[in-house]
């Protein structure tokens, strides 16, 4: 792949984007992802950082393991955005509750990153895509999360798939066997697998052209994106940055930044868990 140089005013939803969401357009987009009349066309795709080429491997094994037709989206390098460039889409302190920290250029190229995988959902036009990010493995309760988080497909809906278990708790929208689709109290961390619906692709497009906090606390804020995402658990996926050298995105910190991020994290997920109860 080419290493190209990212534009964030790329990642505006098309106008000419649908907003409903009936399962009538797989005849029309034909070949790959599009699935039986009725049927929702779903495609895979895959974050990955071109010069992570030590992953390439592991994305090959994952695109191989999914169960729709996958794809690579190409991951925006913190280390080729310009000044420009972030100051066009990043501002601090933007909502409320404010968040206490600044974001590295490593969590900005990572909204920017998801940012374009939503845009590439709704540029296909199709009804949803299977956002993946690279350093992530599924097993064997991947299959029956999936069909799970299939069958709660509807307009604007966000599903996870969270990789920790016991961190969200909330009301049961859905059981299939051992599988269990939530509406969390409080939207659980990370971004490492979701199923999103062009509709909900289309919302979290308008409301992250500019961003203050990393893309999983900023997904957390169903007031602002109008979008309230369910979880599926188990999740059938396992982070496994560790495996493959370690996160592309962490940054060095000093002691008395982890120290102050040690007194303000708490302080800053207590004010979104009660503004997140009282969204309800």
């Amino acid at each position: 792949m080419q290493n190209r140089e990212f534009n964030p005013s790329s990642a505006i939803p098309l106008e000419r984007s649908h907003m409903g969401f009936g399962f009538d357009n797989a005849s029309k987009t034909g070949g790959a992802g599009a699935g039986e009349p009725g049927q929702p066309v779903i495609r895979a795709f895959v974050v990955h950082l071109d010069r992570a080429r030590d992953r390439m491997p592991q994305v090959e094994r994952l695109m191989a393991q999914l169960p729709v037709p996958c794809e690579i989206v190409e991951a925006v390098d913190g280390r080729r955005l310009t000044k420009a460039e972030i100051d066009r889409v990043y501002r601090r302190r933007l909502h409320k509750p404010t968040y206490p920290f600044e974001l590295s250029t490593g969590e900005i190229a990572c909204f920017l990153s998801h940012r374009k995988a939503w845009a590439t959902i709704v540029e296909q036009d199709i009804d949803a895509g299977l956002i993946f990010e690279d350093d992530v493995e599924v097993d064997d309760l991947f299959p029956a999360a999936f069909a799970a988080a299939k069958a709660c497909l509807t307009a604007g809906a966000f599903i996870r798939f969270p990789f920790r278990m016991g961190k969200e708790q909330g009301r049961s929208v859905l059981t299939q066997g051992r599988t269990t689709v939530i509406r969390p109290v409080r939207i659980g961390l990370g971004m490492v697998a979701q199923l999103v619906t062009r509709e909900a692709a289309v919302r979290l497009l308008e409301a992250t052209e500019a961003f203050d906090r990393p893309v999983d606390t900023f997904v957390q804020m169903s007031w602002l994106t109008r979008v309230s995402p369910l979880a599926v658990l188990p999740g059938g996926v396992h982070e496994i940055s560790s495996q493959l050298g370690g996160s592309t995105i962490k940054s060095s910190r000093t002691l008395m930044e982890r120290l102050s991020r040690e007194v303000l994290r708490p302080l800053y997920r207590a004010r979104i868990a009660l503004r997140s109860r009282r969204s309800i």
